[in-house]
């Protein structure tokens, strides 16, 4: 373009840039840029994780031989560490405050026993979930792969140490007379319905706990809570006969009581029926497909903001 100017000269002047007056998300989309870390969209999610499921488990075992790597005792304390607690329990609950009212000796401790493994199942899924990214913020920003391949592999990591602990479970049960029959094969649906509550769970956690790492000082008080709610150390049945009614259904119905009896249930021959809510498999598996996909939708809506900040 040229114009004519006051001394008769002519003068050209530059021609206007292709991109002026294009806004940055315009400008961006016009060359094919897209935003770093950007969330892609659920389906996409999923098959990233499916893409990367031989990472999850080699994390998982990784960090369960680290985890006592630095003890004499090594991975013995994945078994002792729930024994130790559950002879703690039993001398304060079972003797002194006499919790085991209702259940005689021979079931009382596999009682016990069994309360403890389970619960500690979900209760490491949840301290590891709140710490998966605040504790790892080195490998989620260094490292472009989906974030929920943390808490899901942490998860995965108290299932491995539960079912070395199932051993020595099994071991008490057929201490206190309570031989494998085919009950026993329920274990596994109630493992893997627990598992997928628990990996729902640790998902929850660990979004609320990249935003507020103080979340894993509170957690210990939380859980502990928890704990003594559902039943680990006394049948809500037994010990809440006379009060009202809506407590113990309260308590019962709570997942962690759930899971722990339909595992008494199946290793227990006298923890029959009688002592479980109604409909208690499909709590169970009501709970489980709640907190699974719930728990995955609502880490996925964050994803972009791991590790940022």
């Amino acid at each position: 373009m040229s114009e004519t100017t006051h001394d008769a000269t002519v003068a050209v002047s530059a021609p206007a840039a292709p991109d002026e007056g294009l806004t940055a998300r315009e400008l961006a989309a016009k060359h094919g840029l897209t935003v770093s870390g950007a969330r892609p969209t659920l389906i996409e999610y999923v098959r990233q994780l499916w893409d990367r499921r031989h990472f999850i488990l080699a994390f998982s075992r990784a960090k369960l031989t680290a985890q006592y790597s630095q003890a004499k005792l090594g991975q013995l304390w994945q078994v002792a560490t729930p024994l130790l607690n559950a002879a703690v329990y039993f001398f304060i609950f079972g003797l002194l405050l006499e919790a085991d009212r209702g259940l005689p000796r021979e079931v009382y401790i596999p009682f016990l026993v069994t309360g403890v493994f389970v619960f500690t199942f979900t209760q490491s899924s949840v301290m590891a979930g709140v710490r998966a990214i605040s504790g790892n913020l080195g490998l989620v920003r260094a490292l472009h792969f989906p974030r929920a391949s943390l808490p899901i592999s942490f998860a995965l990591q108290q299932l491995q140490q539960l079912l070395f602990s199932m051993i020595v479970l099994f071991a008490v049960a057929v201490g206190f007379g309570h031989y494998p029959d085919l009950s026993w094969l329920l274990i596994v649906p109630v493992l893997v319905l627990q598992f997928c509550f628990n990996t729902g769970l640790a998902l929850i956690m660990a979004r609320a706990g990249a935003k507020t790492p103080d979340l894993a000082q509170l957690m210990p008080f939380v859980m502990r809570t928890w704990m003594y709610a559902s039943g680990v150390m006394f049948s809500i049945p037994i010990f809440l006969e006379g009060k009202p009614q809506w407590i113990a259904n309260v308590l019962q119905w709570n997942p962690a009581a759930i899971y722990m009896d339909l595992m008494r249930f199946a290793l227990i021959d006298e923890y029959d029926s009688t002592y479980l809510p109604d409909h208690v498999w499909a709590a169970a598996g009501g709970w489980a497909v709640l907190f699974a996909i719930g728990g995955f939708v609502y880490f996925w809506k964050a994803e972009e903001r791991y590790g940022r900040g």
